[in-house]
């Protein structure tokens, strides 16, 4: 039996020289890959260890557990909208929960809804419980956990995302090409004297430019190096806030990348 000399991953995003073809089938496909491997034109992905790959599963997981018990809590408060009871503050501490319990519904239906719900809440919050106990255990073996959460604002789930997903810093030789991997570039659309930006690309992890974003504004708000970044990107222009938002998480990301390559701790600018 005959082997291949090597095995190459190819970046399925980066060959739609195949999968927009009009005309696609195996045979055609194998030959056209056959051409990019004869040219030495094939994008590579990186594949990570089956650490890392079992890392990043469970950081997804985590995230979908938490949207699930978000969706749940707000089928709730609909609940009590819809039947005119004015919620109280703190109505996911122990005691906003205990009233929940003990609210006397004169409707049947509305207190089956009432009891399922919190049923499934506790499911969720059992869930969210186990895996943030096991992604605690998995990033305490790792330095760049301790490091990252140096940058005021970068708690430990964000950290973790990031590391997870950057996995070797090395490999990214330039600061654009983490942020195109990590979906935080704008698209662009030029020709000639021609140059139009958009949106960001919004590719790669989504987890993580959502825990990204969320650390970014945080750091807006602790740390006078990034206020200061995101002040001169908005420009005293409200309409921007977005934009500088998503620039700040962009900041942000190169800073971790470069943290992470030189082992340094966060620096506040002078």
């Amino acid at each position: 039996m005959e082997f291949a000399e090597r095995t190459l991953v190819a970046h399925p995003g980066h060959l739609r020289l195949i999968f927009r073809s009009k005309r696609k089938n195996d045979r055609v496909d194998a030959e056209k890959l056959a051409k990019l491997l004869y040219l030495d034109e094939v994008p590579p992905a990186y594949v990570p260890s089956i650490d890392v790959r079992h890392w990043r599963q469970l950081i997804e997981y985590r995230r979908r557990v938490v949207d699930k018990r978000t969706r749940c809590k707000n089928a709730i408060r609909a609940l009590l909208r819809g039947s005119g009871i004015a919620a109280p503050r703190g109505l996911w501490t122990r005691k906003g929960l205990a009233w929940l319990r003990a609210l006397a519904w004169p409707d049947l239906a509305c207190r089956v809804q009432r009891d399922l719900l919190l049923a499934e809440l506790e499911t969720f919050n059992q869930q969210v419980r186990t895996v943030t106990g096991v992604l605690d255990q998995l990033g305490r073996t790792h330095p760049g956990m301790t490091l990252l959460q140096t940058i005021p604002g970068v708690g430990a789930r964000t950290a973790e995302t990031i590391i997870a997903y950057v996995d070797d810093p090395g490999r990214f030789g330039r600061t654009r090409q983490l942020g195109s991997y990590f979906g935080l570039v704008p698209s662009q659309d030029a020709s000639g004297g021609y140059n139009r930006l958009g949106h960001i690309t919004k590719q790669g992890p989504a987890t993580a430019r959502k825990y990204l974003v969320e650390a970014a504004w945080q750091a807006t708000l602790r740390s006078p190096t990034v206020r200061a970044y995101y002040q001169r990107i908005l420009n005293d222009q409200p309409e921007r806030r977005k934009i500088a938002l998503v620039a700040t998480a962009h900041y942000l990301l190169r800073c971790m990348h470069a943290m992470l390559r030189s082992g340094e701790v966060w620096r506040e600018a002078a």
